[in-house]
């Protein structure tokens, strides 16, 4: 373990922090919030800290390998939100530093869990910076840093590894360099696309960009108290809904089709999934809250649509207190929370490869039942998926379980109710955002005790680095060389 290149790396990565938060200041420039020190600040100390880094541990000569990869990553999350927690600190947005690292992990790891009481009395720069951490950690802060690495003399294949959503880490591109830039030539391009189509439906351009930073990263921070919710317009609903799908499947797809082989899209198995569970969803969530007589038809199919996509794709906008929904509509939403997005978007939880994956190979067990001597693959695509592969997901599955019941047992051992405990965890590990009970739609977690929100921290980032990444760095055997 070459720990001086690890925390290099970290050095180089703060120092991209530190230029990221020029967009902010602008910000301040433009609307005179008076927070313009604030972020000079920030970049400032921030900066500082980098360089010290930087300078007291050079990089050796060697190649960064898995291991380094690993702890890059993984310690990579951890000091972005210590350093970008600096502006709402220094702008006095919460009482305690512990709130504001809340605050800025839950927008680098695209949760949009919040503590925030009051969104809309904020200055424009402060929430600007909320929704851009969001933009920042949705297709990785680490992806984007590993385009330059080259000229650093470092490869990257080992960060893109450890950083890309889910089991496999599709190469798009025969450099990972390139393949750096391809992931983020499409997301700058869908990015554009929303702003464009929300400001042309009468959302002002700030807002516009805040809440396609929200949608495209499938984090969930608004600019507005009721979320959404605010604007009460079904334009905006179906925007965000198409978007936040679109953020749900795997980018590698999106770069297929839009480089022209369209078959590849949709010939997918786990989009055709993804799609599936979507609109199985959607149609038993407007079902039930149309029997509810809460909404006509129309209505119910519009807003089960977007909260069903909104869960599944982890998002967490809410156009609704869903929390008043029947029982039935409820639980479908905390099913949604399980799944996830496909493997390779922006979306976190367990993902629908995974979920694939597990059914198949559980199927698989109950043919062996009834045929004990037959060989029988596991096939994904048409192709056999290799039994490691296999016992990795079970691992994650097993690690993903494990960390949501002790995580649950921690908060009801603080004293919060089941649902809430339950709920809480689930939409943090899966980096969802809202739950129900005392952190739903039309709550937050403000309330909740400190020690709460630390075990709700680790599960932001576990959750978003798919508990492998920060789990490995308890293992003695990690750090030996």
């Amino acid at each position: 373990m070459n720990l001086g290149l690890t925390v290099y790396l970290i050095g180089l990565l703060n120092l991209f922090l530190a230029l990221s938060m020029i967009v902010p200041l602008a910000v301040s420039l433009i609307y005179r919030d008076g927070t313009t020190g604030v972020f000079i600040q920030a970049i400032g100390l921030t900066v500082l800290a980098s360089l010290i880094l930087i300078y007291f541990c050079r990089r050796s000569k060697e190649e960064i390998r898995h291991r380094e990869g690993m702890a890059v990553v993984a310690l990579g999350w951890f000091s972005a939100g210590l350093f970008g927690a600096l502006p709402f600190y220094l702008a006095g947005t919460f009482p305690t530093y512990l709130d504001c690292l809340f605050e800025a992990l839950s927008g680098f790891t695209t949760t949009g869990a919040s503590v925030l009481t009051d969104i809309e009395s904020l200055p424009p720069a402060i929430l600007f910076w909320r929704s851009l951490t969001h933009w920042l950690g949705g297709m990785g802060i680490i992806v984007l840093t590993i385009a330059i690495l080259p000229f650093i003399g470092v490869g990257g294949m080992q960060l893109y590894k450890a950083e890309v959503p889910g089991p496999v880490a599709d190469k798009l591109q025969p450099r990972i360099t390139e393949t750096a830039k391809t992931l983020w030539k499409v997301y700058l391009a869908f990015t554009g696309a929303e702003v464009l189509l929300l400001h042309l439906g009468g959302m002002n351009l700030f807002d516009s960009f805040c809440h396609t930073f929200g949608t495209l990263a499938t984090g969930g921070f608004s600019t507005k108290n009721a979320s959404i919710g605010h604007y009460h317009s079904v334009y905006f609903d179906t925007v965000i809904t198409v978007f936040m799908l679109l953020s749900g499947i795997n980018f590698a797809l999106h770069y297929q089709a839009l480089t022209g082989h369209i078959k590849t899209f949709y010939r997918n198995s786990e989009m055709r999934f993804f799609l599936g569970v979507f609109a199985v969803g959607t149609l038993l969530t407007a079902w039930s809250i149309w029997q509810g007589g809460l909404y006509g038809p129309a209505q119910a199919l519009r807003h089960g649509a977007f909260q069903v996509a909104s869960i599944l794709t982890t998002t967490g906008y809410a156009t609704v207190d869903f929390e008043l929904w029947p029982y039935l509509a409820q639980m479908i939403l905390v099913l949604c929370i399980f799944i996830g997005g496909s493997a390779g978007s922006t979306g976190g939880s367990i993902k629908c490869l995974r979920i694939i994956l597990l059914l198949k190979h559980s199927y698989r067990e109950l043919r062996r039942l009834i045929h004990p001597h037959a060989i029988i693959q596991v096939k994904l695509q048409g192709r056999a998926v290799p039994e490691d592969v296999l016992s990795s997901v079970w691992g994650f599955f097993i690690l993903f379980m494990a960390l949501f019941v002790a995580a649950s047992l921690i908060l009801a051992a603080l004293g919060l109710d089941l649902v809430t405990s339950f709920t809480a965890v689930a939409a943090t590990i899966g980096n969802i955002g809202p739950g129900l009970g005392q952190v739903g739609p039309a709550d937050n977690y403000a309330h909740l005790p400190y020690a709460a929100k630390v075990v709700l921290i680790l599960c932001m980032v576990l959750g978003r680095l798919e508990v492998y990444t920060v789990f490995i760095l308890f293992v003695p055997e990690f750090w030996k060389k």
